[in-house]
């Protein structure tokens, strides 16, 4: 497992929203994350947040033509931050992570660590308030979660 998990903005939004920010503490210890996604979270992020800017800043524009600024944020910082892994909603910016070969996982690859480390009994609780959200969850998105889980909907 990476040693440095970087979150960008729409992983602490939903998962605060669904009342489970929590999770990911408990599945990572501490999380990692900018200023910039900080800002755009726009509320005070919990004290195992911890608060680092990526140091190359033209780097940071550069991607910024690709993706949003928080994102390109998160992304810079894991391109300088060794045996680290991206928390990533977005598709375009999972893109972008896949080409600069960064590790990633989405909101819900979080929910099925949970499960996994057997921190939550199920992800089905989990993907019923995020679909309840509007979270765009597609049939086919939700199966493979179920099955890497070893859940089934009943």
């Amino acid at each position: 497992m990476p040693e440095t998990i970087i979150s960008d903005t729409s992983c602490f939004i939903i998962l605060a929203n669904i009342g489970e920010l929590d999770i990911l503490q408990k599945v990572y210890g501490s999380v990692v994350t900018t200023t910039e996604v900080r800002r755009e979270f726009g509320s005070d992020l919990p004290a195992w947040v911890k608060i680092k800017d990526p140091s190359d800043k033209s780097r940071q524009k550069l991607l910024e033509l690709h993706v949003d600024r928080g994102e390109a944020s998160a992304i810079s910082l894991a391109i300088e931050t060794p045996n680290s892994s991206i928390i990533l909603d977005d598709q375009k910016a999972r893109k972008v992570a896949e080409r600069l070969g960064i590790e990633y996982t989405g909101t819900v690859g979080v929910i099925i660590k949970a499960k996994i480390r057997q921190i939550i009994p199920s992800i089905i609780p989990f993907l019923d308030k995020l679909k309840a959200m509007d979270f765009r969850l597609s049939k086919e998105i939700e199966d493979q979660a179920l099955d890497q889980a070893g859940e089934n909907r009943r």
